[in-house]
């Protein structure tokens, strides 16, 4: 039997189509969730293209258990949960236990469905180090990544500097958290402790000039598409180590993405769902992230 789904066509705009695909078989950690919205990343569906055609596309979803795990973890039937896993954008996706959360009443699906992969990845880098009191600065701050940096790092005491690619994505970012907004690097003129890095090319190899001895990078997404050219000995550096690092572990996301759900329910972090519509409006959302004509997240809600 077969379901809807988002599923990779290389041929349409955007890489992506509504389609169908075959029920999940669920392992015996794995339940099955009614999907009731998902959302898009801007790299998901970069590379949508490079993935086999009719492959069902995505991460982050939102939804009821339809079915609990036959190995008696996780959630019971019946139960609000945000998920992280692949072949998320279809009705139905099996997903491990341990990479769910249960939804606080006060949330909404469909904003739940918004937090899985840019919230945990501003999470956890966030968290490679201490950033009470330091200075932490955020590239692409208008992104999905972004948003959610600048209010995590906010709530963490850190002194916030969001980079934005012109003045008109600079809006809403001050109310969220942001000490300062500067328009790619213009401005910054002491050094900082922590780079959250989501554009790459030139602007890496200019922040890493930025950096305060001991500082790091963060390198998560890389949305200027060209390459970072550091010039030789550039970075080299006499006293405590500057340390550049990638962002990558998606293990066991539940109870970070529990946290995530809680600051919401709080009120202490906002989901930042710039776009929201029907699945069957996939090629206009995907457009619309890929001309960054969305600040924060793009949410589709699942049709029958």
């Amino acid at each position: 039997m077969d379901m809807r789904a988002l599923v990779v066509d290389p041929g349409v705009p955007g890489s992506l189509r509504l389609g169908t695909a075959p029920e999940p078989e669920a392992a015996p950690g794995q339940l099955v969730l009614d999907v009731r919205h998902l959302s898009l990343n801007r790299g998901e569906v970069e590379f949508a293209g490079r993935r086999p055609a009719g492959t069902v596309h995505g991460y982050d979803a939102a939804g009821v258990v339809v079915r609990a795990a036959a190995d008696g973890t996780g959630p019971a039937a019946g139960a609000r949960v945000a998920a992280f896993g692949a072949g998320a954008w279809a009705q139905r996706m099996a997903v491990e236990t341990t990479a769910v959360a249960e939804v606080p009443a006060e949330v909404d699906l469909a904003d739940a469905a918004a937090l899985p992969m840019a919230g945990i990845s501003a999470l956890r880098t966030l968290r490679s180090r201490s950033v009470l009191g330091r200075r932490v600065l955020i590239t692409g701050a208008a992104g999905g990544v972004g948003r959610y940096a600048v209010q995590l790092a906010a709530l963490g005491g850190a002194h916030v500097i969001a980079s934005v690619g012109s003045p008109a994505r600079a809006a809403g970012l001050s109310e969220l958290g942001a000490h300062e907004v500067v328009v790619g690097l213009e401005g910054i003129d002491r050094p900082v402790d922590l780079i959250i890095d989501n554009v790459g090319g030139a602007q890496l190899v200019a922040a890493w000039e930025l950096l305060a001895p001991g500082g790091g990078v963060q390198n998560i997404g890389w949305a200027s598409d060209e390459p970072a050219v550091f010039a030789p000995y550039s970075m080299f550096f006499v006293g405590p180590a500057k340390t550049m690092s990638t962002f990558g572990d998606v293990h066991e996301v539940g109870p970070d993405l529990r946290t995530l759900l809680e600051f919401t329910a709080a009120g202490r972090l906002s989901p930042e769902v710039g776009w929201r519509g029907s699945w069957d409006r996939v090629t206009e959302a995907a457009q619309a992230l890929l001309e960054r004509r969305i600040a924060g997240k793009a949410v589709l809600d699942v049709e029958p």
